[in-house]
């Protein structure tokens, strides 16, 4: 039985296989030659590598129920809390920059939002929600920010609006990001982790803080179990019965995509927990936890490490594509070739993490 007043483990076996997950479909031998499973929709729909995302906000908000719920109405001074908060996320966002912004040195147009600062920002605003408001309160306001979200990607007009709010070519996220950051994102006029979609992405964290509230309830596990399937169910039937009046879409980060994958990260966390902290296998996790325990870190040094392969060249050539065509495509053929690339890269950074994990070097911050 697992005890509450601890560190899920299977809460860090979850985020370990994300972050294994999020660096196989980050770094394919080759973009010409990526399997459907391990690539994004290209617009409305949810693939695996879709799930990627939301399932570390999710696991974020969840971790958030055992390290900052203790804060509300505590009668404590919150500036330390604050402070531990703020720098968090500086250092989040400052990080996501510097992969922006490494081996570009184009201050004028490199690309301000990403993955890591999206993290930064629903970190911060999270946090304050769970430092500041009751459960109920948070609820209502998670849904005020999925209606906000749906009354100005439908109702607010602009130039360019079609009759379909959700095309690539006239949704009020693209356009309002062009005219904030415009010349700053990940496209010359549209970013995933825009301005607009962070907004949901928030209510993707809380739906991960909700259900750490629910775990550290004193009750039966099987009971627990049992109500996170059920509500877990329950989420992906509402998202896919949302599709039909707003799509699955995680670059625009739809509501209904909120709903159907936080639905899913529930079930998830449901087997980890069933499996890991009740049954005690913590053997099966044990190659997730190794990753887990570093997360963020073998996220960046990973991220970091590709760009280098990508970016620096011998003659004509990159490093990653004299390994490409050298070895991969040769050896395993062009399909076969992109997967074992990132299972290689995935090999080496958990000899790494393992490394770290061995030597009880765990960067938190």
């Amino acid at each position: 039985m697992a005890d509450q007043n601890q560190r899920l483990i299977s809460l860090d076996a979850l985020r370990g296989l994300t972050i294994m997950f999020m660096i196989l479909v980050n770094n394919p031998g080759s973009w010409k030659y990526v399997l459907h499973p391990l690539g994004h929709a290209k617009w409305h729909g949810c693939t695996p590598t879709d799930l990627v995302f939301p399932f570390f906000l999710f696991i974020m908000g969840a971790a958030m129920a055992f390290s900052l719920s203790k804060y509300y109405n505590s009668g404590t001074s919150l500036w330390p809390v604050y402070k531990k908060i703020i720098r968090r996320t500086v250092i989040l966002f400052l990080l996501g920059f510097i992969l922006n912004y490494a081996f570009e040195f184009d201050l004028s147009a490199v690309r301000i939002p990403g993955v890591l600062q999206r993290i930064a920002l629903c970190y911060f605003f999270s946090a304050v929600m769970v430092i500041h408001l009751k459960p109920r309160t948070q609820i209502i306001t998670s849904v005020l920010l999925l209606l906000a979200y749906w009354i100005m990607m439908v109702w607010i007009p602009f130039e360019g609006k079609g009759a379909d709010h959700w095309a690539y070519e006239s949704n009020f996220a693209k356009f309002f990001d062009s005219l904030i950051i415009k010349g700053h994102t990940w496209k010359p006029d549209f970013d995933p982790e825009g301005i607009i979609s962070t907004i949901t992405s928030i209510v993707t964290t809380m739906s991960g803080y909700f259900t750490g509230l629910w775990l550290r309830r004193k009750m039966d596990e099987n009971e627990k179990i049992i109500h996170m399937f059920t509500a877990g169910n329950i989420m992906i039937v509402i998202g896919l019965f949302l599709e039909y009046w707003m799509p699955i879409n995680k670059s625009i980060w739809t509501a209904s995509y909120v709903i159907y994958t936080s639905g899913i990260a529930i079930v998830f966390l449901a087997i980890f927990y069933w499996v890991v902290d009740i049954k005690g296998f913590k053997s099966i996790g044990t190659p997730f936890i190794i990753f887990g325990s570093n997360a963020i870190t073998v996220y960046f040094a990973s991220s970091l490490f590709g760009k280098i392969l990508y970016t620096v060249r011998i003659g004509d050539s990159s490093l990653k594509g004299l390994l490409w065509s050298g070895f991969y495509e040769p050896v395993f053929g062009p399909w076969l070739g992109s997967v074992m690339y990132a299972v290689i890269f995935i090999a080496v950074w958990y000899a790494v993490a393992h490394v770290m994990f061995n030597k009880k070097v765990f960067i938190k911050i």
